[in-house]
C-alpha cells in the first residue's frame, strides 16, 4: 500500500528538523565540500556529523562521491537550496510580524485602545 503524500511530507520535514542536517544543507547550497570542510564549519564530533550525513544520503538529499582519500558530499537537487531559502523568507516574515505585534504591545495602553 502507498504511503499518503501528506505522511511522506511529514517523513521529509522530519528529517529537515535537524540543526547538523539544516547546517550541512546550507553549506552545500555554495557547492560540494569535503566532509573535513563541512566538520570545521559545524564543529561536531565526527560521528555526530558521519550520522547526519549518513541520514541525508539515505534520504537523497545529497550525494557522496570519493576522490581519493577524501569524501565529497552535493546537493542532490538544486530544489532544496530553493527550499532552505522559502524556508527563510518565511521566518523572515514571521519574525516581522512579531516585531510589528511588539511594538504594538509596547505602545502606551491609551494607543492601544484605538485600535
Amino acid at each position: 500500500m502507498a504511503v499518503p503524500l501528506y505522511q511522506a511530507k511529514a517523513e521529509f520535514f522530519r528529517t529537515l528538523g535537524h540543526p547538523v542536517r539544516i547546517r550541512v544543507l546550507e553549506l552545500l547550497q555554495d557547492g560540494p565540500r569535503p566532509v573535513r570542510d563541512l566538520l570545521s564549519a559545524i564543529e561536531v564530533e565526527p560521528s555526530n556529523l558521519s550520522q547526519q550525513l549518513a541520514v541525508l544520503r539515505r534520504t537523497q538529499l545529497v550525494t557522496a562521491t570519493r576522490e581519493g582519500n577524501t569524501v565529497v558530499y552535493a546537493l542532490s537537487t538544486p530544489d532544496v537550496a530553493d527550499l532552505l531559502r522559502a524556508a527563510r523568507r518565511i521566518l523572515t516574515e514571521m519574525i516581522t510580524d512579531q516585531e510589528a505585534l511588539l511594538a504594538e504591545l509596547r505602545e502606551p495602553d491609551h494607543q492601544a485602545h484605538r485600535a
